[in-house]
This record gives C-alpha cells, sequence and structure tokens, in this order.
C-alpha cells in the first residue's frame, strides 16, 4: 500500500468512489474537522482525536465512526461493521446522491462525535470471555496450547471463539479447533500471516 502525505493525493491515484469521497470530504470539513490520511484512508477528526475514516469496499464506500456505537443516531443510519467490531459504526453509500440526501442526519452524527469526544465516552468493559465449550475443552486438555491461547491479545481470543462457536454441529467446532492448533501454538490470531509447518517427510 502506498504512503500518502495528503487526502489530495490520496484522491489523486483514487479509481473507485472517487466522487463520493469527493463529498463526503466537502461535507466532513465543513463540520469543522481536521483531515488526515491513516491506515492509508482519509481519516477526519477534531485536536487528535480520531473521529471518522472514509471506507472504500468493492461495492459502496462508507463513513465510519470509531464511537458509533454511543452516538445519538436517531435516523437510525449507522450500522454495524461486523461481530467483532464494539465501537464502531458505519454508514454505506453507492451514490453521491444518496449523501447528499444524508446530509442532515450526517452533520447531526459528525456533531454527536464531537460532543461524545469532547466528554471522554467509551464503551464499558467487556466482561469475561466465555469459551465454547470445544475450544474450552482442548485448551484445557494441553497445557502448552492454553498458555499460547492466553497469551494471545483478549481480540484475538474472542476472534477464535466465535470462529468456532459459529459452527453448528459439535465435530464440526471439534475441527475448528485442531485445524488452527498450530496457529495458536504460533502465537498467531485467525487472520495473522502465518505458515505452517512443515509436515516430516
Amino acid at each position: 500500500m502506498r504512503d500518502y502525505d495528503d487526502v489530495d493525493a490520496l484522491l489523486a491515484d483514487a479509481t473507485r468512489w472517487r466522487d463520493e469521497t469527493v463529498e463526503l470530504r466537502k461535507l466532513l470539513l465543513g463540520c469543522g474537522l481536521d483531515e488526515s490520511v491513516k491506515w492509508g484512508k482519509a481519516c477526519y477528526g477534531k485536536d487528535d482525536s480520531n473521529l471518522a475514516l472514509v471506507q472504500p469496499f468493492k461495492h459502496f464506500v462508507a463513513l465510519l465512526f470509531m464511537k458509533g456505537a454511543l452516538l445519538d443516531d436517531p435516523a437510525e443510519l449507522l450500522e454495524e461493521q461486523g461481530e467483532n467490531t464494539r465501537s464502531a459504526r458505519r454508514v454505506p453509500f453507492s451514490t453521491v446522491a444518496e449523501i447528499r440526501k444524508k446530509k442532515a442526519a450526517l452533520k447531526k452524527l459528525v456533531k454527536s462525535a464531537l460532543e461524545v469526544d469532547a466528554k471522554g465516552l467509551k464503551l464499558p468493559e467487556r466482561g469475561a470471555l466465555e469459551l465454547v465449550e470445544e475450544l474450552r475443552a482442548r485448551l484445557d486438555s494441553d497445557r502448552e496450547l492454553k498458555v499460547a491461547f492466553e497469551s494471545l491479545t483478549p481480540g484475538r481470543q474472542r476472534e477464535y471463539n466465535l470462529y468456532v462457536s459459529g459452527a453448528k454441529q459439535a465435530k464440526t467446532r471439534v475441527a475448528r479447533v485442531e485445524k488452527h492448533v498450530d496457529r495458536i501454538l504460533a502465537r498467531k490470531g485467525l487472520r495473522d500471516r502465518w505458515s505452517p509447518p512443515e509436515s516430516p517427510g
């Protein structure tokens, strides 16, 4: 991924969702937000706080609010990004017209994001992770595996737990655990880059 110094350079290279990004940029700057490029995307905030990010996807472009779960959203525009995302929420768009139609509601979301940031609001801490039975049993039977699993970040632990618990049948849940034993022993998350050990041959 190329490093960009500013959003102008990012937009100059954009081949998808350029007009929509320009429209969102105009709206966000008009709300008095600062602009930068972070994680290869146009990022908007205030006083060094990241409030929103413009995310291009294949089928839509989204305006993601970092603390979207805490925002006042009377128009119900915000949607969850995925099972593992607690705080962030996004508003997807596929046309400039859509953005213009929702302009007033988007401005209210930005105002709410500024208020949440100014108050320092945060989501309550998660409760203790309850492991699905098949994963817990496998960890309990293998001390080395348990130590490796517990060394992972809470987010990576939750991701494995979600992946295993997502299977309907117990035998499939067991198979999912076994499939990733070596990955866990290598202290890698489900989505981390990793090369499995070669089989002795």
